[in-house]
């Protein structure tokens, strides 16, 4: 049976994807120390890059040949992860091969709904769309939409659900049993450990994103001094 899916994003299926962001004011916070990351990763089988950021989309996606899932991140709290319209356009513009946004049910900046957000994106930009969800209901909703990645970016991050330590595996869990076959179903959020991102496969997701375990060495070497010291 054909995948009802594009094949941009089947051929994420049983992969990882890795996230290469820095925040404001850190060392790292270049897109060309972001590029030559996302090429690092891709070397060790990333099969995607989620950049952020207009200049550090266009960087990456001049340096390296996966897919690259493009996000603006605009302010710190609400709806931020690709907020408005005019913030997904300008993330297209910018070469970014799959477009992510937050796709949760909270008011936007600019006063459009999900809905209408997206209807608008496809008649500009006929690649795939990345959910950034919170919840079941919202996953959901955004499957209806017809959006191809379903993430759980979000979950704990919002009232929706309690944070976890790790991964949300039962939201995966049950997304996983419930999720049409026109959305793959993609992990993402405190993915730690090795452990953490068999359990989120093993709990249905078809890809699992890592991001600061891989990418962000001020927290990683935050963990080790935490345990080498107690601190």
């Amino acid at each position: 049976m054909t995948s009802p899916l594009p094949p941009l994003v089947t051929a994420l299926e049983n992969t990882l994807i890795v996230s290469c962001q820095a925040y404001p004011g850190e060392p790292m916070r270049d897109p060309r120390t972001m590029a030559q990351i996302a090429a690092a990763v891709e070397n060790g089988g990333a099969s995607a890059v989620r950049a952020q950021g207009l200049d550090d989309i266009r960087q990456v996606k001049n340096t390296v040949d996966i897919p690259v899932i493009g996000i603006w991140k605009d302010g710190d709290h609400g709806v931020f992860i690709t907020p408005s319209l005019d913030h997904a356009l300008a993330v297209i513009d910018s070469g970014a091969d799959i477009l992510a946004l937050d796709a949760t049910d909270r008011p936007r900046p600019d006063g459009r709904t999900l809905d209408q957000t997206v209807q608008q994106i496809r008649s500009r930009f006929d690649g795939p769309l990345m959910a950034d969800c919170d919840s079941a209901p919202s996953a959901h909703h955004a499957a209806e939409l017809g959006i191809e990645i379903i993430g759980t970016t979000l979950a704990g991050y919002t009232p929706a659900r309690p944070k976890t330590t790790g991964p949300d595996l039962a939201l995966l869990t049950e997304l996983a049993d419930t999720l049409p076959n026109t959305s793959m179903l993609v992990a993402e959020g405190r993915v730690h450990t090795l452990d953490q991102a068999a359990a989120a496969k093993a709990a249905g997701a078809d890809a699992v994103v890592v991001g600061t375990a891989i990418t962000h060495p001020t927290s990683i070497t935050r963990w080790f001094h935490h345990a080498a010291t107690g601190a």
